[in-house]
């Protein structure tokens, strides 16, 4: 799965998705992308479980880029635990992801197996998704 190498503070606050993007908003590599129209945290298995889906799809053609990374550790404590105690170990690494952000990018395959492949990846998410299409191709 998809952790970061280093933080700077082991336990965090939890992160607030709130409000629309203001960055990653474009297509900026590939001519297909998939982008979030829902405010959201994405774990590290959904991105994994949704790069998945598209790879294997596409069988291994193409290229596509993830464009969301899950930096922020979640913590919880185990079940039946009392209050107090400290707060709890980390458990995930969650991406925070703000309505417009752009998810994954593709390019080198034809639009219908990309969006194709995109329904399939967007399934894997807790958002909902829009394909976008970069015209002029």
């Amino acid at each position: 799965m998809l952790t970061p190498k280093k933080l700077k503070y082991r336990k965090p606050f939890k992160p607030n998705p709130r409000g629309k993007a203001s960055r990653k908003m474009e297509l900026a590599f590939g001519s297909y992308g998939l982008k979030s129209l829902e405010n959201s945290w994405i774990s590290d298995r959904q991105i994994e479980a949704a790069r998945r889906a598209m790879t294997r799809f596409v069988k291994r053609g193409g290229k596509i880029w993830i464009r969301i990374f899950p930096h922020s550790p979640i913590t919880a404590k185990g079940g039946e635990v009392g209050m107090g105690g400290g707060k709890g170990s980390v458990e995930r690494y969650v991406a925070t992801v703000k309505s417009g952000t752009m998810l994954f990018e593709m390019d080198g395959v034809p639009e219908d197996i990309a969006r194709e492949a995109f329904r399939l990846a967007s399934h894997k998410l807790p958002v909902k998704t829009k394909i976008l299409v970069k015209r002029g191709l």
